[in-house]
């Protein structure tokens, strides 16, 4: 059997090597998911699946270390920034608990008319089937929560794969939910290879698809599902930042640099091209730079480190050649643009690249801010909007009309005001549209795009 070598980003070291799930194997999985939810009396009533949760926060809260731990030496995140990702999982479990509480139907009016006249009606939620989750490697513990977490609270059966390079943080949420007393084949982890997912994903036994990624593959396996089969999908973005020249600087610097550098730029909403008025662009990229050329940059287990490895080598050499081909197009590299390893890339600050650099058209993905300078909001509006993103973005100002006025024109699902993209809490709905993704995730969210409402309509002469 295949052997998955599973290594730390940051030096290569083995962690340990997991098996390939079989393709037999795989649909042997999905196959008694389909049974499982098929036959009702085997369902779990919420209040079982509210026991199930709340003992799971419980042994998470309890094992957080170690988890921690085991998510920055898969992933390269700082063990400071993974602590924090374990903490957000029981939260989110918390927020799945909450919402269950009012996870209910609705009364439809009846009686407004004479052929509506002696009924009552009333919709309920149910699991809307088998959910498939392909996750990411970015986020190897708190990703997969949102993604398992809402069909085991609405009670849909879940297959899920993990990224192939971080696998061991899906497998220890998976075997917390099993102490904590869920039946193993309600939640099963594979680690097929993609053709064998993209297999499943087009198989009529799935009915709901959730996937972290690509834009690329996240629109070619939607193209794949089956009849009636529903997803949502979260690609990335090049998140814009609108600063003018009323914003504070101090307080918004530290803000912009976390959200830019956390993770080594390698979340799907980090702080990417920043429009800053001309008046102040010199001090502000002064300031950053500053800032940045100060990040503790290496070890993810070293509780000093702010920046990590990104995910591979190559992933290192791609965004070099962008800072590169930023620099040919006009860009002036105030700090980094060079590598410190194989895997580490120097937080890097560029100034007023083209439009058409790559930096200035793709999600970077690594440690790398943009920053251009602008005369005419509008302008900067434009230009922020001329990308076929839409996820989050910002606006630092302390001018409350203009922040009204970008707040409307900013073409994107969420606009912060005087904090950085970045910024997510677990309860709140996050998702992109256009190539950024489809649907809307966070945990509530995802429970209603996990269930169904079924409408009961009861007729009676005593009505």
């Amino acid at each position: 059997m295949e052997k998955i070598k599973v290594t730390n980003p940051y030096d290569g070291t083995l962690i340990e090597e997991i098996e390939r799930t079989g393709e037999s194997e795989s649909f042997q999985i999905l196959k008694n998911a389909y049974q499982l939810f098929n036959d009702r009396s085997r369902w779990l009533p919420t209040y079982r699946r509210i026991e199930i949760l709340e003992k799971s926060a419980a042994i998470i809260r309890d094992r957080s270390s170690l988890l921690a731990m085991d998510a920055a030496r898969e992933g390269g995140k700082p063990l400071i920034d993974s602590v924090i990702e374990v903490e957000r999982a029981v939260e989110g479990i918390k927020v799945a608990i909450k919402e269950l509480g009012h996870f209910g139907g609705r009364e439809i009016p009846m009686n407004l008319t004479l052929s509506s006249a002696n009924r009552m009606a009333y919709t309920m939620r149910e699991p809307r089937g088998v959910v498939m989750a392909i996750s990411a490697f970015n986020h190897p513990f708190n990703l997969i929560i949102h993604q398992v977490i809402p069909a085991i609270a609405v009670g849909c059966p879940v297959v899920v794969k993990p990224a192939s390079a971080t696998p061991v943080s899906c497998r220890n949420l998976i075997n917390i939910l099993y102490e904590a007393g869920l039946p193993e084949e309600w939640c099963r982890m594979i680690l097929c290879e993609n053709k064998v997912a993209e297999k499943m994903v087009a198989d009529p036994m799935i009915s709901f698809l959730t996937f972290i990624g690509s834009a690329k593959v996240g629109w070619h396996l939607r193209s794949k599902l089956p009849p009636g089969a529903s997803c949502t999908l979260e690609h990335g973005g090049a998140a814009p930042v609108i600063f003018d020249e009323t914003a504070d600087m101090d307080e918004a610097l530290p803000l912009l640099v976390k959200g830019g550098y956390y993770h080594a730029g390698q979340v799907c909403v980090s702080v990417q091209r920043v429009f800053v008025h001309e008046s102040i662009v010199e001090e502000f990229a002064a300031k950053m730079t500053a800032m940045a050329k100060k990040l503790m940059v290496g070890d993810p287990l070293d509780e000093k480190t702010e920046v990590g490895p990104l995910i591979s080598s190559a992933e290192v050499d791609r965004v070099h050649d962008w800072v590169m081909d930023a620099k040919q197009k006009g860009a002036t590299i105030l700090c980094g643009g060079h590598k410190i390893s194989d895997t580490c890339y120097a937080p890097t600050v560029l100034l007023n690249p083209d439009d058409e650099a790559l930096v200035s058209r793709k999600e970077i993905f690594g440690p790398v801010i943009v920053v251009y300078g602008y005369n005419d909001k509008d302008e900067a509006l434009k230009r922020a909007n001329q990308l076929n993103f839409s996820f989050q973005s910002a606006v630092f100002t302390k001018d409350l009309e203009f922040a009204l006025y970008a707040a409307k024109r900013l073409d994107a699902m969420a606009v912060l005001i005087n904090d950085h993209t970045a910024f997510r809490v677990d309860w709140m709905p996050f998702g992109g549209s256009k190539e950024s993704g489809l649907g809307v995730g966070g945990i509530g969210p995802s429970m209603h795009e996990m269930s169904l409402e079924k409408l009961l309509v009861i007729k009676s002469s005593m009505l």
